[in-house]
């Protein structure tokens, strides 16, 4: 028996997911991170280190797609991914307060947690995309996935700011209480968004008989496409781009700019809302014959790539620079970008044997854990022999920032041979299936 497809309101319950996912994220990325670098004067190789870990253990996605597309069931993936990201999170804002008195014990936990954060999201994120690509019609799943995105960018803009403003004035009681509250939250707002969803297992049989087979060969034959492959590649190269400059704005705002930890939490709002708008720009535009798919990833790079050389500029500049409007423009280069990214994703994940989606969004989010494993450890340890080499802590983040536009400047080298044949921007947007989401969306986001 075929599943009956999702309609928008079962996107957006999948949306909510993906948003309580972010929210639990968006701490361990920047929150705990400016804690562990400001407050704890730990390296800043750490939290690097403990981020690349996290990223490291997302290698299992494939696995995991595959396990989702042999089973009936994604919901079951999903919801034990949530409880192991939200227990995760949890232990490792105890992890960053034990740091104070007892490192070793501290960083033993918080290496732990960071294990159980990474198979939670590589668990839930990569079965709620696959459950995307299988029971959203064809003409829907970029506006889907698209939609979802957004959603996830608005956890992490609401749960940056809404918490950074609990944490001032910053207490250790404060951070695990915060945590606490945000694991909760997310864990519950899964189960209700998740609660009859996906229907009987039943429904989910023909898939199950689909994906039969041994994962090696499975993943043999996705390697072996053109497509898939080349794409696996651009979106490795590009998020180590990315992922580059990640782990270091906040620690750059609170030692070149003064930032307390709840400013800082809150400039990571102000990025994430910078994306957010970005994406809803670009598809803006493209609906009005502005530009090509190719054309917006190229843009996208480049932009980021300038961004990147103002936030070098700020180093130096100092207190004067306008970080706050910088770091938005940051973010919204990264979400021009980001879209073409998605459509090319959703439309790549329907093709080929039927009962795969799973195995190939998780070979994607493999390449995208690696690259943000590599990144985050490129960045904070860049920025640490920065630091050791030059006696100005404004100058050492300038040339990170500066080396960092440059892997911007390869990733737009890459995309360029990865979608060779520009398209009509019409034609790529209406592709992306956002010809009657977009209206809607720009005035709910758009002041």
């Amino acid at each position: 028996m075929q599943a009956a497809p999702f309609g928008w309101s079962g996107i957006l319950r999948l949306g909510l997911v993906q948003m309580a996912l972010g929210a639990v994220v968006v701490l361990t990325t920047s929150t705990l991170n400016r804690v562990m670098v400001v407050e704890l004067a730990l390296p800043a190789l750490l939290p690097g280190v403990l981020l690349a870990l996290h990223y490291v253990v997302q290698v299992s996605r494939p696995r995991m797609g595959h396990g989702s597309d042999r089973t009936r069931r994604r919901t079951p993936w999903i919801l034990g991914g949530m409880v192991a990201l939200s227990a995760g999170g949890f232990a490792a804002a105890l992890a960053t307060v034990w740091m104070a008195s007892a490192p070793v014990a501290g960083m033993v936990l918080a290496a732990c947690a960071f294990v159980l954060i990474g198979l939670g999201v590589a668990a839930a994120g990569t079965a709620l995309l696959a459950l995307l690509a299988s029971r959203v019609p064809p003409q829907r799943r970029a506006a889907a996935a698209t939609t979802v995105w957004t959603m996830m960018i608005a956890g992490f803009a609401v749960t940056a700011g809404t918490a950074g403003a609990f944490l001032d004035p910053y207490t250790p009681q404060r951070l695990v209480a915060v945590a606490g509250v945000v694991a909760l939250l997310a864990l519950a707002s899964t189960v209700a968004a998740l609660w009859g969803l996906e229907g009987r297992a039943g429904a989910q049989l023909e898939q199950a008989q689909a994906a039969a087979g041994g994962f090696r060969l499975a993943l043999r034959e996705v390697w072996r496409e053109a497509d898939a492959r080349r794409f696996t590649i651009f979106v490795f190269v590009a998020m180590l781009a990315f992922s580059a400059q990640d782990l270091i704005v906040e620690p750059f705002a609170g030692t070149v700019f003064g930032y307390s930890p709840g400013a800082s939490t809150q400039l990571s709002g102000v990025q994430h809302g910078g994306t957010l708008l970005g994406m809803v720009l670009a598809t803006v535009a493209g609906r009005r014959g502005f530009g090509s798919l190719r054309g917006w990833v190229l843009g996208g790079c480049v932009a980021s790539a300038l961004a990147l050389l103002g936030l070098a500029a700020g180093g130096v500049a100092g207190a004067g620079w306008p970080l706050k409007a910088n770091i938005f423009l940051l973010g919204a280069a990264t979400g021009t970008f980001s879209i073409a990214a998605i459509g090319s994703m959703m439309r790549l994940a329907g093709q080929g044997r039927a009962g795969t989606e799973g195995l190939r969004m998780g070979l994607w989010g493999a390449a995208q854990a690696l690259a943000f494993a590599l990144g985050g450890l490129l960045g904070t340890g860049a920025s640490d022999v920065a630091r050791m080499l030059l006696a100005d802590a404004g100058q050492a983040y300038a040339t990170v920032f500066g080396l960092e536009a440059l892997l911007f400047l390869a990733a737009a080298q890459l995309a360029a041979s990865v979608e060779p044949r520009a398209r009509p921007a019409a034609t790529a947007i209406d592709e992306l299936g956002l010809r009657n989401l977009v209206r809607p969306a720009a005035r709910r986001v758009l002041p």
